[in-house]
């Protein structure tokens, strides 16, 4: 139970089969009180089933994570109504679908900022809002999300890539900037998933053949492993890392050809 009584916030909750909701898993197993985000107040009774083996667990409205104001209005009602908190999983990303199955280079300056507003600024707005608000805990934890299409190109990944290279960065800046008040920041980059956000990817179940055929491991990686380690992050376990892109991709990551 190393998350026991810490109060963990998870933006962008979609549904069972997002890693978002791997780690809500993992983290309500280990004794964590969650709080969740979500877009869209039609879509309110779906994550109230999706959630409800949670129990307590607060739904909180946030329609856009990178709108400053919006940002501020929602996480100020959850510090009113929840006190402070210990964590906050970061697990939003979006791209226009044209311009990831259209070749990168073809990318629009709409596409280019859209990806990199919600993949990238929304974390350092949240981290942002946190701080001001101050709504975070004594060695709070911040933990994003990302994949190796940050550092190495991958077919469909596209602007994408870019996105989550420009949150890798964001990650180490505002771990520097944080560290001062004794807050962790640390992203979990995890092997392919069948998500709903993957159907974007063209050829996805190709990837997930070859990183199953070459990982060390020789198997691809469930929401739940990768909650796992976010759970760690989340945890004290974890006081001595910060700055990080952490791997749970059965070791693909460190293969060459």
């Amino acid at each position: 139970m190393i998350l026991k009584d810490k109060k963990i916030l998870i933006m962008g909750i979609r549904n069972k089969w997002s890693i978002a909701y791997g780690i809500a898993k993992a983290a309500y197993e280990n004794g964590a009180k969650l709080i969740f985000t979500y877009m869209g107040e039609e879509n309110t009774e779906k994550i109230k089933q999706l959630t409800s083996e949670f129990k307590e667990c607060k739904l909180y409205v946030l329609d856009n994570a990178a709108e400053d104001d919006l940002v501020e209005e929602v996480f100020t009602k959850i510090k009113t109504e929840n006190g402070k908190i210990d964590g906050i999983v970061h697990a939003i990303a979006h791209a226009n679908t044209e311009d990831l199955h259209n070749d990168f280079i073809f990318t629009s300056r709409e596409g280019f900022n859209h990806a990199n507003d919600v993949s990238a600024y929304s974390f350092v707005l949240a981290a942002r809002m946190a701080k001001e608000l101050e709504m975070l805990n004594e060695n709070a934890s911040l933990v994003t999300l990302t994949y190796h299409g940050s550092t190495k190109v991958l077919e469909g990944y596209n602007v994408m890539g870019i996105a989550k290279a420009a949150l890798e960065s964001s990650v180490r800046y505002l771990a520097e900037n944080l560290g001062k008040e004794g807050i962790r920041v640390n992203a979990v980059s995890a092997g392919p998933i069948k998500t709903l956000s993957a159907k974007g990817i063209k050829d996805f179940g190709s990837i997930l053949t070859e990183v199953e055929k070459r990982a060390p491991l020789h198997r691809n990686v469930t929401t739940v492993q990768v909650g796992n380690v976010a759970t760690f992050l989340l945890s004290n376990m974890s006081e001595a890392i910060t700055g990080q892109v952490i791997y749970a991709d059965s070791g693909y990551n460190i293969m060459g050809v």
